[in-house]
């Protein structure tokens, strides 16, 4: 006689996805409320599909009584919670996924969600924001998000690939030396994040840098900064100095000796334009 037999069977999943879909900030059965961004807007959720979602999420929204060692007897933390440094879409984004698994996304939010999917630890939601900004965003729309998230963190959170690539570009509206602080900032988190060392991580960014452009007194303090972290190869600022001593971009890649929208006017740059065109 044959032994029982099981299989798990599966049905329809989009058709589950689009009913889960129906309870994002439903207000109707929700168990928890947030409010989120300076406008204050309420988000409504359920407890449940957080929490076993999400990690940070279920620590949030458990609290273990006062006095007790005893993590299994916590009990439910009290709401609402207060999220005033997000956007409304931006979290809404982040419950999409995690009740259906997927994410609405476009050019205006998706540097944001990233951030918000590295804060809650959602690595299949980073993962698709990094897709989406790869597949979808212009370098002139990177450079236009990074004029806003250049002092963020999420400025910190891009890749070594993407950063390098939107460093290529002339239409960033910022100057060099604020570009030199953000990739020094970006590149030390990198560090922490990676365990890897400063100038490892930042070989690829750092290459783009437009050191040149700087003026003597500022390349003076970015030798001073850089003999703390090495982040900036040594070869790199004595192209810069050796620019300055020859009046000219002379063994200077000439996108280096290019000024951008952004880069503030400085003396020497007069002797450098006629050798970038």
């Amino acid at each position: 006689m044959a032994g029982p037999c099981s299989a798990r069977l599966q049905g329809d999943v989009s058709a589950f996805t689009s009913a889960l879909r129906t309870l994002v900030n439903d207000p109707q059965f929700s168990d928890v409320t947030f409010v989120v961004g300076p406008e204050q807007q309420k988000v409504f959720a359920h407890r449940c599909v957080l929490a076993c979602r999400c990690q940070a999420f279920r620590g949030m929204l458990t609290q273990v009584p006062v006095g007790s060692q005893d993590s299994s007897s916590s009990v439910p933390a009290q709401g609402p919670f207060i999220l005033g440094n997000v956007q409304p879409e931006v979290f809404l984004a982040v419950i999409e996924f995690l009740y259906t698994n997927s994410v609405t996304l476009n050019n205006h939010i998706a540097l944001e969600v990233l951030t918000s999917s590295v804060e809650y630890g959602l690595q299949d939601l980073c993962k698709l924001c990094v897709k989406f900004i790869k597949d979808t965003l212009s370098v002139e729309q990177v450079c236009e998000a990074l004029q806003a998230v250049v002092q963020t963190q999420g400025f910190r959170e891009l890749s070594d690939v993407v950063l390098a690539r939107v460093l290529r570009s002339d239409r960033l509206a910022v100057d060099e030396l604020d570009l030199v602080q953000a990739v020094r900032e970006w590149a030390h988190v990198s560090s922490a994040v990676l365990e890897r060392p400063v100038p490892e991580v930042a070989a690829l960014p750092v290459r783009e840098l437009r050191l040149p452009l700087l003026a003597p007194g500022e390349l003076v303090t970015l030798e001073s900064h850089n003999q703390r972290d090495l982040l900036i190869p040594v070869e790199s600022i004595a192209a810069a100095w050796r620019a300055h001593a020859l009046r000219k971009g002379s063994g200077v890649p000439s996108r280096l000796c290019r000024p951008r929208r952004g880069t503030r006017p400085r003396d020497h740059h007069r002797h450098l334009e006629p050798h970038t065109k």
